[in-house]
């Protein structure tokens, strides 16, 4: 065994490379074996001391693999501090070499700081609170991992040729114009997302529409470029941040806020169906509880009308008269004046818009309490159920184009 180590002796001091290529070597070994005790043994540890601990950052700072980025900076300072120790070396290839391993280290540092950030805004998103959802910071993070990514590649590569950072940072004044182009879109995203946060325009969560982008959804993430919107068909559109505020969009958040979703409809009424109501219909009618207050006010009222007339009332022209398309207004307000589901504390209206080539609309324009789309549609229809199907009792008919059907009645004179 001497002679063998003496052999190997004699032959290292007859060939210098070789003692430097040991070296080399050594210094290799004892960083992989850094590497190793690091992540086997402490990083381990580690591991299971976050893992009993009752605080939920260092389970993120754990999932996200900050500590497992930060651990590979181990085996580049036993080469940067371990470098010296290589024999034969000449020191420019040691300075070479410490280089290199710094930049990595910088590296290291700047992409374990760009996964601490990342957690912070996974921690902030988190939190169920209405703060957290009315002001994501997560465009915020990206613009932070963005500046941290550029001052680490101004460090390493100011380590790499031997220079001052501040004499990188000083030229980059003669490329402004050139980062302007560059990062042209990151710079409008950037304003774009301080405004849409700043002025609450958008939190995740919102029913928007974008028509022009074809977005019809909920918000699902606000990231520094982009803005991902889940449609209601579960298909996902990415609108540019800055296009939010270059372009219009619908947010419907004051909507499910108020508590009541707007009812915008009308029934369109058969213009030669309107006519006056004669003394036994008003009396038929009167039956319905929700109108009979109304009848009985409006009789009143047009009696002392018409009475105020004198002679002039004798002819039916020149009195006032109940219409069935007036009765019918008054039922329908009377009636979602007493539905459980419309919201009674918000605008409620029962009008006649203009007649035009598909008859009369008696338009609602109402609230309904609830604003789940599958009720409000369930309530909506039900309104329009019953309001179409009592139109026959105010001897009203719904303005309906003629079909095929209706066109061999016409001809034949039988209902088919």
């Amino acid at each position: 065994m001497e002679s063998i180590l003496q052999a190997v002796s004699s032959e290292i001091e007859a060939n210098p490379w070789l003692a430097t290529m040991v070296s080399l070597a050594g210094l290799i070994l004892a960083a992989w074996l850094a590497d190793l005790v690091t992540k086997r043994i402490l990083l381990r540890l580690v591991k299971r001391i976050v893992r009993v601990t009752t605080v939920k950052w260092d389970d993120a700072l754990l999932d996200r693999g900050v500590i497992d980025r930060v651990s590979h900076v181990v085996p580049a300072l036993v080469i940067y501090w371990g470098v010296d120790l290589v024999s034969a070396i000449s020191d420019d290839w040691v300075r070479v070499l410490r280089n290199v391993a710094l930049s990595y280290i910088v590296l290291t540092l700047a992409l374990g700081a760009a996964k601490l950030l990342g957690t912070v805004n996974s921690l902030y998103e988190a939190r169920d609170t209405l703060r957290a959802k009315a002001r994501p910071i997560k465009g915020y993070v990206q613009v932070a991992q963005l500046l941290i990514y550029l001052l680490s590649g101004i460090v390493i590569v100011a380590v790499l040729i031997e220079r001052s950072p501040l004499l990188l940072l000083s030229g980059l004044g003669a490329m402004t114009a050139v980062l302007l182009l560059v990062f042209k879109d990151t710079l409008m995203s950037l304003v774009a997302s301080i405004q849409l946060t700043s002025h609450d325009m958008l939190r995740v969560g919102d029913w928007i529409q974008m028509p022009a982008l074809e977005a019809d959804g909920d918000v699902i993430d606000i990231a520094l470029h982009t803005v991902k919107v889940q449609n209601w068909d579960k298909t996902i559109t990415t609108i540019p941040t800055y296009r939010l505020i270059a372009e219009p969009f619908r947010n419907w958040r004051g909507m499910s806020e108020s508590g009541g979703r707007r009812i915008k409809r009308a029934v369109l009424i058969d213009q030669r169906s309107v006519r006056f109501l004669r003394d036994d219909e008003r009396g038929r009618l009167s039956r319905f509880a929700l109108i009979e207050d109304y009848l009985v006010r409006k009789k009143g009222e047009l009696e002392r009308w018409n009475e105020s007339l004198r002679d002039a009332a004798l002819e039916p022209v020149n009195t006032r008269r109940l219409t069935n398309l007036g009765t019918f207004r008054a039922y329908v307000e009377a009636y979602l004046r007493t539905h459980p589901k419309i919201h009674q504390n918000m605008t409620l209206l029962v009008r006649q818009l203009a007649p035009g080539p598909t008859g009369i609309p008696i338009e609602l324009y109402c609230f309904t309490n609830t604003t789940a789309w599958a009720e409000y549609e369930g309530v909506q229809s039900d309104i329009f159920d019953h309001l179409l199907a009592i139109l026959d009792e105010f001897d009203l008919r719904v303005f309906q184009e003629p079909g095929g059907a209706d066109l061999r009645q016409a001809l034949t004179g039988r209902r088919q």
